[in-house]
């Protein structure tokens, strides 16, 4: 049986405006700049750039009311005055001095050149290999990742040669042709393990005792190697500590990833923007936004034009309430859109001077040591924004400091208590482990536990678990790995 009630129910959602502004303010400079560009090719009532005519008024006005269905307008309410104006100047062009002049070259390099298979192809050329070796090689290249391994079987190797060149081999040829390929430069392609890697590049270099000892440890102890067995080594090859150091020394010369330092490699290069500069003036922190992030935009004049045009029209046609109909779509959405990037650059600054603020101590000092604590949420109160609005700031944004450039989420981190009861952040304590560890004697590092009981010494009790979760996050290896003879 059908019923009917009526029911009382109150809901929140974000605009698809709101929406948009999230994703504007979570934009990195690189990235926002695409942005902009693709929005000034889309909307033709956007455009860029110092004005030199009359321009629209109220293209950023305080308040922006978008919730009318632009499909279902009647185009005789359509107030044209709104969308015209004699002012020379709307507020929405005036500049602020919190943005910096980066007038640097917008450009995002790219590294030029053939790629590095091509590279490997060309040195093929100079080789004499018959047709089914040359298939062979070609394919084998082709298998080459980035790093310049082969990291497949030559036993599926030999399936895809019959099954997609129509090539029928055994193990052997192909292994045969293999060793023609890891005879390319750089020294070290075409290998299947890191073992094998490093001794193509032992072999290829000027013969000597320690490198022929690096060779033989690598062919019959590298195992032993990698776990840094340095007492297992010298039983088993019947050597001094010396001699070991000496070939020990020979492989770290070596290149782990031979395909990594082609130059030539196509991609692209990485190319950071900062978002934000901080500079100390006169004693004090003075904050910039890049100018990057502040754009000057305003309304296409022929679109003003043909509102003008409109409204003093004695007849309006059909066709001209239609195209009226479709300005009025464009103006509303780069309204919206100035309007978004004027509280893009507001909510950027607020919050990233809120930070510096907060940090005030270690931008004037550069100690990392000075770094208090503090997570999303402290700085999300003093604004009064959502923590998620502060975490879009964070996570993507760069701020150059008289220290470098830093990533400014790196500046957030927890708290613990020392033993006089003071909040101090994890940040300090990884500075402190790293300089312990930079310290000891290196023939025998400390381990966790000794690690754990030099911070507790120095007023910081953390639990063994505690120093290995910072040590793995600071990239450091355990106390085996980090010895050295």
């Amino acid at each position: 049986m059908l019923k009917q009630h009526l029911q009382f129910k109150l809901s929140q959602k974000l605009s698809p405006q709101q929406i948009q502004l999230m994703k504007l303010i979570q934009l990195p400079t690189l990235a926002f700049e695409q942005k902009l560009k693709q929005e000034l090719e889309e909307n033709p009532a956007l455009e860029s750039g110092k004005e030199e005519t009359d321009v629209l008024d109220d293209v950023y006005g305080d308040t922006y009311d978008d919730s009318s269905d632009s499909d279902n307008i009647d185009t005789e309410d359509i107030n044209i005055d709104d969308y015209l104006s004699d002012d020379e100047i709307p507020d929405y062009r005036t500049q602020a001095n919190n943005y910096s002049t980066d007038d640097d070259d917008k450009r995002v390099p790219y590294a030029s050149g053939t790629s590095f298979n091509q590279y490997l192809l060309n040195q093929l050329n100079t080789v004499y290999l018959d047709d089914e070796e040359w298939a062979i090689a070609e394919f084998l290249v082709g298998s080459v990742d980035e790093s310049g391994y082969i990291r497949r079987p030559l036993a599926d190797i030999m399936d895809d040669l019959a099954f997609t060149q129509n090539i029928y081999v055994e193990e052997e040829k192909i292994e045969k042709v293999l060793k023609v390929v890891q005879e390319l430069d750089p020294p070290g392609v075409g290998a299947r393990s890191l073992d094998e890697c490093l001794i193509i590049q032992l072999k290829r270099k000027e013969q000597k005792p320690s490198v022929e000892l690096a060779i033989n440890i690598l062919e019959k102890s590298f195992d032993h190697f990698t776990k840094k067995h340095y007492t297992k080594l010298i039983q088993k090859h019947h050597i001094s500590e010396e001699e070991l150091k000496d070939a020990i020394s020979e492989i770290e010369k070596l290149n782990p990833k031979p395909g990594g330092s082609y130059s030539g490699n196509t991609r692209i290069i990485e190319h950071i923007v900062p978002d934000f500069s901080i500079k100390i003036v006169d004693g004090e922190l003075e904050l910039t936004l890049n100018g990057r992030n502040a754009p000057e935009l305003h309304i296409s004049k022929d679109y003003s034009n043909m509102l003008e045009g409109y409204k003093n029209a004695k007849e309006k046609s059909k066709s001209q309430k239609d195209t009226v109909m479709f300005i009025k779509q464009k103006l509303d959405a780069a309204k919206w859109f100035i309007d978004a990037i004027k509280q893009r650059q507001q909510t950027l600054f607020i919050t990233m001077n809120t930070i510096m603020e907060y940090q005030k101590e270690y931008f004037m000092t550069g100690d990392e040591r000075k770094l208090r604590p503090m997570i999303l949420k402290d700085i999300a109160d003093k604004i009064d924004m959502d923590v998620s609005t502060v975490s879009r700031v964070a996570n993507s944004k760069y701020v150059d400091t008289p220290y470098g450039t830093k990533l400014i989420k790196d500046f957030f981190s927890e708290s613990m208590k020392n033993e006089q009861g003071e909040d101090v952040s994890t940040k300090e304590i990884k500075k402190i482990l790293e300089t312990v560890i930079s310290e000891e004697e290196k023939k025998k590092p400390l381990t966790d536990a000794k690690l754990a009981k030099i911070l507790k010494d120095r007023g910081y009790p953390i639990a063994r678990r505690t120093v290995a979760k910072y040590r793995e996050q600071l990239g450091i290896p355990v106390a085996r790995l980090r010895k050295e003879i």
